[in-house]
């Protein structure tokens, strides 16, 4: 059985910078599947080329069978791929259940309706209610987004990956600015996809990725130098001295 995301070989480098240097991964369907390492490593990079926002220089992607490497961003949101950002990308003047409906209708294949209210149109007003309630905003569905904390900005960027219907989630750093509180609860809902979703995760909380991970990736200076499961990478000699070991 194919891996649904496949990395070979991939290569981006910024001046006399390597970025990415010869990274290959596989990320299976329903694998909940982690990327760690220092600042500086390639995390970002990487993830900003799977999603298009980057051209790789070399190396190819290829997702759920098909290559993708030359396809541009719009093209693989089409395809199922969806990426949460370490800065929020949410419409803070619209209402939180507004957010959502967009994404349900820009799945439909009608964002020309952008402009229209979407949460007015009741299948769309539906779907949108059952991902917050997945994510537990259905209370704050009319809400303006603004007025919402910095983790439940982070739960409404997931419920609108959810109601984009993604095959693969992107996170980057989801913990990233939460309280403890907010922390344990987006652990605990990144728990409940596990199985149903198929996720890239980065993420420098290492309790939060020993608690999530099925398997785990270090990336260091561009190279991945490590793949396996959480107790293989908590006790491998090269990722405590090249990271863990910094904790």
């Amino acid at each position: 059985m194919q891996p649904l995301l496949k990395i070979t070989g991939l290569k981006k480098s910024f001046g006399g910078v390597t970025a990415t240097d010869d990274v290959n991964l596989e990320v299976e369907e329903g694998e909940l599947h982690a990327i760690i390492g220092p600042n500086g490593a390639g995390k970002t990079t990487l993830i900003a080329q799977l999603c298009g926002a980057l051209k790789p220089d070399g190396g190819a992607i290829s997702f759920n069978g098909n290559d993708i490497t030359s396809k541009p961003a719009h093209s693989r949101a089409g395809l199922g791929i969806t990426r949460s950002y370490q800065i929020t990308s949410l419409l803070m003047d619209m209402s939180v259940i507004d957010n959502v409906a967009l994404a349900v209708q820009a799945r439909s294949g009608h964002s020309f309706r952008f402009l229209k209210a979407a949460r007015n149109i009741s299948h769309l007003r539906d779907e949108a209610m059952i991902a917050l309630g997945q994510v537990g905003l259905d209370k704050r569905a009319d809400d303006n987004t603004r007025e919402l904390s910095h983790g439940e900005h982070r739960q409404l960027e997931i419920a609108v990956a959810l109601a984009s219907n993604a095959k693969l989630m992107l996170l980057d750093e989801p913990m990233a600015g939460l309280g403890p509180e907010e922390s344990k609860t987006m652990i605990e809902f990144l728990k409940s996809l596990k199985g149903k979703r198929t996720i890239l995760l980065i993420e420098h909380d290492m309790d939060a990725v020993f608690a999530l991970a099925d398997r785990i990736s270090v990336l260091v200076y561009g190279r991945i130098i490590a793949t396996g499961a959480p107790d293989e990478i908590r006790f491998n000699d090269d990722v405590r001295h090249a990271y863990l070991g910094e904790e």
